[in-house]
């Protein structure tokens, strides 16, 4: 067969509009995989048509590729059999064997990589255009493509069980905090927000809690005017009531409700009782989550933390589930702490008693909270004993020096942070 002058300048330009298509095909299949899924059903909530047209595509993915992967494999199967008449007739025999590898060459760099580094940095401004016209190719080859799928389908179905079912986007916490943390495109303090809320279930009332050591509370076996007197000068607006020792707890009484009696002069232990609300117990290592749901449901916003044997071993309120939500309500949480005292060569001095995870909030640090809930605790765990002199140790990236120990504990110690 013989060629005019200007047949092989036609079959030229044809294999570059084929390379055009080959690359629409290949940059569509990257932009409609890249696409965010929880994006494009927002888009499709608010009205984007582009949006809901992909949306539709994107329900059997399987023909999405089928159609791609068919117009794909024309266009390149028609571009290679252009491109071996052409060497044949420019070079001869030679040019049969260099036009695969040349028209290879050609498509990796523009009909493949470039086209799918474009659509995957751009996933929205390449697959949204291309909906127009993968929606009708579709519709048109869709005999081919639910041919092709019914063999495909059959032929991976031992290693998918399900093939719909297999694209369901379903999202672990873990894979929602690392979109929170990574992927967000929110402010940081509502991004610290929402990963607290995710880290609920990962913390319980023992990390939170008020120790029972540190509870206040009104002991009904003292005189009356002590009891008035605590009652006008305290900071909270409830205070638990027990007969002796916190483990014989009355009940909970609202500092609102017995300041109208206090103010009539005439307030007795029977006003103080009868206005007492009966107590709520919690156990121990109740994920703050549940605790949440449980203060909501109970409509209560104190509750007493007990131990395994029924002792009571701290105190928890909505306030400190809500402020492991959306952080300290003081302005500046370090200086709010008497337990941490910063020394002129940046080290600080650190009660024994000060709850880790307040410390680590307060100075940006990441003691290890997991086990013991005080720096005390931490202490001892790491040395497996208890010490009777001074003495410094390393954890983690923290150098600690005991200052005091007394009663078994450690009362005070001088924490560092190493440089990094």
């Amino acid at each position: 067969m013989h060629f005019t002058e200007t047949s092989p300048t036609i079959l030229l330009v044809s294999i570059l509009v084929l390379a055009m298509f080959s690359a629409y095909f290949s940059g569509s299949e990257t932009a409609m995989m890249a696409l965010n899924r929880y994006r494009l059903r927002h888009l499709v909530k608010e009205g984007h048509r582009s949006a809901a047209r992909a949306s539709e595509l994107l329900k059997r993915p399987d023909r999405l590729l089928g159609v791609i992967l068919i117009g794909n494999n024309l266009v390149n199967f028609t571009a290679a059999t252009l491109a071996t008449v052409v060497g044949l007739e420019l070079f001869g025999d030679i040019g049969v064997a260099l036009a695969p590898v040349v028209l290879t060459l050609f498509f990796l760099v523009f009909s493949e990589v470039a086209p799918k580094t474009i659509a995957a940095y751009n996933p929205e401004r390449v697959a949204f255009p291309s909906t127009y016209l993968l929606t009708p190719l579709l519709r048109l080859f869709n005999p081919f493509v639910v041919a092709v799928n019914a063999v495909s389908n059959l032929l991976v179905r031992p290693f998918v069980p399900n093939t719909r079912d297999s694209h369901a986007d379903h999202l672990s916490l873990e894979e929602l905090r690392t979109v929170l943390h990574e992927g967000a495109r929110i402010p940081k303090r509502r991004q610290d927000m929402l990963l607290s809320v995710v880290d609920l279930e990962k913390v319980t009332v023992d990390h939170i809690m008020v120790p029972r050591n540190e509870i206040l509370g009104i002991d009904i076996d003292d005189d009356i005017d002590g009891i008035l007197a605590q009652i006008s000068t305290s900071q909270h607006t409830r205070l638990p009531v027990y007969k002796g020792n916190i483990n014989s707890v009355i009940g909970v009484l609202h500092l609102r409700r017995a300041v109208r009696f206090i103010q009539q002069g005439t307030f007795t232990k029977a006003e103080l009782l009868a206005l007492t609300r009966e107590p709520y117990f919690v156990p121990e290592g109740t994920p703050l989550h549940t605790q949440l749901f449980n203060f909501q449901k109970q409509k209560r916003r104190i509750a007493l933390v007990v131990d395994e044997y029924g002792d009571v071993i701290g105190i928890v309120t909505l306030e400190d589930i809500l402020e492991e939500i959306v952080g300290e309500f003081t302005t500046d949480f370090a200086a709010n702490m008497p337990e941490i005292h910063p020394q002129p060569d940046g080290a600080y001095y650190i009660d024994g008693s000060a709850v880790l995870r307040d410390i680590n909030r307060a100075l940006g640090w990441s003691l290890p909270v997991e086990g013991p809930r005080t720096l005390n605790g931490l202490i001892l765990e790491h040395l497996e004993f208890i010490p009777e002199a001074n003495l410094c140790l390393r954890i983690g990236d923290y150098l600690i020096e005991t200052l005091q120990i007394k009663d078994n504990m450690v009362v005070n110690a001088r924490v560092d942070r190493l440089p990094d």
